[in-house]
């Protein structure tokens, strides 16, 4: 019997020579996109067993027209491998842990050096790092961390697009109208403390090289980036939260919900969606794949004034 890792690695490889051989392979139309759990908050009196995923996050993936696995905490390198050659796609979500030394920080390690080789060998697959995501893959890039303290805790902000946005693969899928509200209106939610500035980027060969910076912001006294793709990698980073406009429902500075800020929600969950129908993994049987699904669990509600409305909770 075919161990299921390597059934589904065989699966890969057999896309592989097909794209190898001239042939592309049609779009998956039944992608699933792996959000990656971690610690529990300190003081959730909801929590129980170690782990959580903000619901909203699981509520961006299916809006496009993805499934979601949950990517559980603590697992073997050879359990995340099986993952990894199983779903079509990462995302790395904000919170509130260590980026160094959690095992939030040890997965994404993990995820981040497969999907490198994978389409390093021409296996496409995409990850997309919200706000703690984003900082995650910038310590992972750089192999320190970067980061510089910001005033962005509850603000909304209007984006600065670089000269490289419009023909980005991130943003050249916007409508113009939409663009335009991105760079005039204060619709992207920044709930962070701690940014990558421009300064710390452009002096760092590593993170120069790696990504193309689409968008920066600024607190008042130091510009960051707000934005940022990979040049050979398919690697998408936004230190905003486009899953919150219609998702949490919190009652304080920096939410937004106009018709705008939900529009954004929609393209970049549609792109990452796009992303992930490009690549070929494929669970070993059905079976697997429906034990394995976020549809196994059950959200908690936590309060509309709560930071996550509903949070998933994982032993």
């Amino acid at each position: 019997m075919r161990r299921p890792a390597a059934a589904a690695a065989l699966a890969a490889l057999t896309a592989l020579a097909l794209a190898g051989s001239g042939h592309i392979p049609p779009p998956n139309d039944r992608p699933v996109i792996g959000v990656l759990a971690q610690e529990n908050l300190p003081g959730d009196q909801f929590a129980h067993g170690s782990s959580y995923i903000a619901a909203s996050y699981v509520k961006f993936v299916e809006s496009a027209g993805a499934r979601v696995v949950p990517i559980r905490i603590n697992r073997t390198e050879g359990e995340y491998a099986k993952i990894f050659y199983s779903i079509n796609g990462l995302l790395l979500p904000g919170g509130d842990v260590d980026i160094q030394t959690s095992q939030y920080s040890r997965a994404a390690r993990i995820f981040y050096h497969l999907a490198l080789r994978a389409n390093d060998a021409g296996d496409y697959f995409p990850i997309w790092g919200t706000c703690q995501g984003f900082q995650q893959l910038s310590v992972l890039t750089a192999n320190r961390n970067l980061l510089t303290l910001t005033d962005t805790k509850a603000v909304a902000l209007p984006l600065t697009l670089t000269a490289a946005a419009h023909s980005s693969r991130l943003f050249r899928g916007f409508p113009k109208d939409l663009l335009q509200t991105l760079t005039d209106q204060n619709i992207t939610s920044n709930f962070h403390s701690w940014s990558l500035s421009l300064q710390n980027y452009s002096g760092n060969a590593k993170l120069r090289r790696f990504y193309k910076v689409l968008s920066t912001n600024s607190d008042g006294k130091k510009e960051f980036i707000s934005t940022m793709e990979a040049y050979r990698y398919p690697f998408y980073a936004v230190q905003w939260h486009p899953e919150k406009s219609p998702f949490e429902w919190i009652d304080k500075a920096g939410m937004v919900h106009s018709t705008s800020a939900v529009r954004v929600s929609f393209y970049a969950a549609s792109f990452l969606v796009s992303e992930a129908m490009k690549n070929q993994h494929r669970f070993p049987s059905p079976a697997e794949e429906e034990r394995a699904l976020i549809y196994n669990s059950a959200p908690v509600y936590r309060g509309i004034s709560a930071v996550f409305v509903q949070n998933y909770y994982f032993p």
